[in-house]
């Protein structure tokens, strides 16, 4: 017997959807029988079947037999009763739809998890299909989007912000993108708003890792082991550092990120639309590896307290506001980079002077002036210095006075 109708549209929308045809009939016959239980006013409960071959609809209604269960006071055994009405296929296609979308939603973000979510970290390219107020959405691949969410986090604390905010997006523009999450349709955590209407995919495009993936791509060996990404700090959309090392001990890890011409370095610099990239040489020397953090200031030594984590960094003068950078940005990002405090002074305080070249990991205790650019030199373990006024004839300000001891 010819297939029906019902049966064609089925198959062919559990093969547009990548979901298992029998689930999908499985779930509508369900679905459906709970519709039937109202329109049929049922004392009992319903039962629906679909005929595989003819897609012809059977409603029966669950009779029990017997007496119920002493303990439990539940019926175990029932009998189907045949309450079938004339128009069951009229009243199927009304209530079909809204059952069909929503098992095919539910259906299609569980196929998307099973498929994504041991991807978390990885790579993609996506195209912008459109844009809201509080995220764009992303077309992977066909069949397949993704969210970029950009929520005002004042407003929303419980959502995320994935967007460098200098960064906007135009239709059909391509990005790439790193996945930062893939939402478990069946989870039992708390629900995100409107989940059920957002792509279970969330995608990144502030995530330090994103820099590590491009590089990847674009310098084999990275992607190949002889060149590790010690560290990565990152302002996006503006500015990042990252530490490389070579695991060779001829090959330059700086050149071999930055490339012929700056060729590679470039790309990655596209890639995280015009960003700019700092690829510096880590050292397991902590002197050596702060003063390249601060590049590309020039820097005449470097005095480091292990046991305070703190760095004391002594530049010429006229390195001092390249040193610490456009509101701190480079001396922050350098302390991120490296994980030590870090304090800047000028080479006029006598850091010429200071110690000898043998003793640069020593504390230094002497008298300092005022900094050139009047501010207190005091920078915190996330690199961002203090914008208070420094005391007069004092290099910080009142509240961090107690520094002038270190």
């Amino acid at each position: 017997m010819a297939t029906s109708e019902l049966i064609d549209a089925l198959q062919a929308l559990a093969h547009e959807r990548k979901i298992d045809e029998f689930y999908l009939i499985e779930r509508l016959e369900a679905s459906l029988a709970k519709s039937y239980q109202n329109i049929l006013d049922l004392e009992w409960d319903a039962r629906v079947t679909i005929d595989r071959q003819t897609g012809k609809i059977y409603v029966y209604e669950m009779v029990p037999v017997g007496e119920p269960d002493e303990e439990t006071g539940e019926y175990t055994e029932f009998e189907e009763r045949d309450v079938t009405p004339d128009d069951v296929s009229r009243i199927a296609a009304q209530n079909a739809k809204n059952v069909i979308s929503a098992i095919v939603r539910e259906a299609g973000r569980q196929s998307i998890y099973e498929e994504f979510s041991d991807r978390v970290g990885d790579l993609v390219t996506g195209t912008v299909l459109q844009g809201t107020p509080e995220f764009t959405i992303i077309k992977i691949r066909e069949g397949v989007e993704a969210e970029l969410p950009h929520y005002d986090l004042k407003r929303n604390p419980n959502e995320r912000n994935e967007r460098p905010r200098n960064e906007h997006y135009r239709h059909n523009q391509r990005l790439k993108l790193l996945i930062v999450d893939v939402r478990d349709p069946n989870a039992e955590t708390p629900k995100t708003r409107g989940e059920h209407a957002r792509p279970s995919i969330v995608v990144s495009r502030t995530h330090p890792d994103l820099i590590r993936r491009l590089f990847e791509i674009e310098v084999p060996e990275i992607y190949d082991g002889l060149v590790e990404i010690k560290s990565i700090a990152r302002e996006p959309g503006e500015r990042s550092k990252i530490a490389v090392a070579s695991r060779e001990p001829n090959l330059d890890p700086v050149g071999a990120c930055v490339g012929p011409k700056g060729s590679r370095v470039r790309m990655v610099v596209e890639g995280l639309r015009n960003e700019r990239v700092d690829v510096i040489q880590w050292d397991e020397d902590p002197a050596v590896y702060v003063s390249n953090a601060l590049s590309p200031a020039k820097v005449n030594r470097v005095l480091i307290d292990e046991e305070n984590n703190y760095a004391t960094v002594i530049v010429p003068d006229d390195q001092l506001s390249l040193a610490i950078g456009k509101e701190g940005q480079n001396a922050r990002l350098a302390a991120r980079l490296t994980g030590w405090h870090i304090d800047i002074k000028p080479a006029s305080f006598g850091g010429e002077s200071l110690v000898s070249d043998e003793d640069l990991i020593d504390v230094v205790e002497e008298e300092e002036e005022v900094v050139s650019d009047g501010l207190c030199a005091y920078v915190d373990a996330d690199g961002v210095r203090c914008r208070n006024h420094a005391r007069p004839g004092s290099l910080y300000c009142g509240i961090h006075a107690d520094m002038e001891s270190k």
